[in-house]
């Protein structure tokens, strides 16, 4: 079989651009090596569908051990009752979820996609849109931080069946007792989508939904620097409040109503590469370095943000508690896509994103969202922070002048070279 070189050179060109620039897109992060091994091995060949030690297959008795050593994992990490590891992405948990626990047209309440939220929390144009019938809560429009009081008042008046909380964009931790507190009050389920910050969660350096939230879903890179796909998780489990009984006629647990909602309800065999990726970064997830890498991480973003202030930046809700931050480029007269296009010239990677109340298309957008977990794993620190804000204030304060943003390129370029990144060779 000759060697693939089209589609290896263009890996080539990819590692490349990941080693020469600066990656602050929020949901991006560099996994280890030993997560780039766990994804490429062997373990791709093997089919498994069913769950550990219940398979439809033979042969899985090798598999078998490596995804319960993922669940077992995860379970530790978060301290979790139940956890199933086989969702190919953090979209993929959200459709399970939502398969196991609402009907076609059944309402659900979730957070604004405009004002922070995820396409998969009710989007018209996701299925979660169009499968239910999606209301949503904002940001308060003076703290741009999320409005309870209004979360509350949607949900007595529209009386979902699911209320989700959790964000793509938004750099505030969550109340998430309040909202539990909202969701007994008209029988709703809670779901916590904890994708962005899972792996500062992990170490405790922000809220924990687990004791409060009824289901919790996630994907497994981001913060918690795995490979991508997703996963769902129960603090508690509980037998399921609509009565779905066993072949037996005994009532299901809800963790048996999510197997099965993930499996056959939404994915066939799962990806079992994957889940030993996702086993080896809960491993890195336990260990010291990855708390004071996560403890970096809040660091490096609130250095950030507050050196954007200092420069006149409109940060969204004035700063940040986790590893992100959206900025509203509108009193610097930029959209969000004409700034997206002068940095990547510039080799720094963001991307273009609506702010709340944002009066300006998905296309073209008045702010860019920027996040610190990349930057912060291939090891940079506070002091790092403040020169890459200076650097991308001189492009986006000459967006027009191409020689000037070739200069900030070549400095990036230059400055990376200090900072390597695989080992392995692709």
């Amino acid at each position: 079989m000759n060697f693939d070189s089209l589609i290896f050179k263009l890996i080539r060109e990819e590692r490349q651009r990941q080693t020469r620039g600066l990656e602050l897109i929020a949901s991006e992060n560099f996994v280890s090596e030993q997560v780039l091994k766990a994804m490429g091995s062997v373990l791709t060949n093997k089919y498994a569908e069913g769950l550990a030690g219940k398979r439809y297959y033979g042969g899985c008795e090798v598999v078998d051990k490596v995804e319960q050593l993922a669940i077992d994992r995860a379970k530790a990490v978060y301290n979790a009752a139940w956890v199933n590891v086989q969702p190919h992405s953090g979209a993929q948990a959200n459709a399970a979820v939502m398969l196991g626990v609402v009907k076609p047209g059944d309402k659900i309440l979730g957070f604004n996609l405009s004002h922070g939220g995820h396409l998969t929390h009710g989007s018209p144009v996701n299925f979660s849109g169009k499968l239910y019938v999606p209301s949503f809560y904002n940001v308060n429009r003076e703290t741009a931080r999320v409005d309870y009081d209004e979360a509350e008042k949607k949900a007595q008046i529209e009386k979902p069946k699911l209320i989700i909380c959790g964000a793509s964009a938004y750099s505030r931790d969550w109340e998430y007792a309040r909202l539990r507190k909202i969701a007994d009050s008209i029988g709703a389920l809670l779901l916590a989508d904890i994708s962005h910050p899972a792996g500062l969660i992990a170490r405790g350096l922000l809220s924990d939904p687990l004791p409060h939230c009824h289901i919790v879903t996630t994907t497994t890179h981001k913060t918690l620097r795995g490979p991508r796909g997703g996963m769902i998780m129960m603090g508690k489990d509980f037998p399921n409040p609509w009565k779905l009984t066993t072949p037996k006629g005994e009532i299901k647990m809800m963790s048996a109503v999510l197997d099965g909602a993930v499996f056959p309800g939404t994915q066939g065999g799962p990806l079992e590469h994957m889940i030993a990726a996702k086993a080896v970064s809960f491993g890195e997830a336990m260990e010291e370095s990855f708390l004071k890498y996560s403890t970096q991480v809040v660091r490096n973003a609130r250095t950030m943000a507050k050196s954007f202030m200092d420069k006149g930046y409109t940060i969204s809700s004035g700063g940040t508690d986790n590893h992100c931050m959206l900025i509203d480029l509108r009193n610097k007269n930029l959209t969000g896509k004409k700034a997206e296009d002068a940095l990547i010239k510039a080799d720094i990677t963001v991307n273009k994103n609506m702010v709340p109340f944002d009066d300006k298309s998905p296309f073209v957008t008045s702010g860019i969202r920027l996040g610190t977990a990349a930057v912060t794993t291939r090891g940079l620190k506070e002091t790092d922070m403040l020169k890459i804000v200076e650097l991308i204030d001189t492009a986006l304060m000459n967006t027009e002048n191409e020689t000037r943003i070739a200069e900030v390129k070549k400095e990036i370029n230059k400055w990376m070279k200090k900072y390597p990144l695989f080992q392995l060779h692709s």
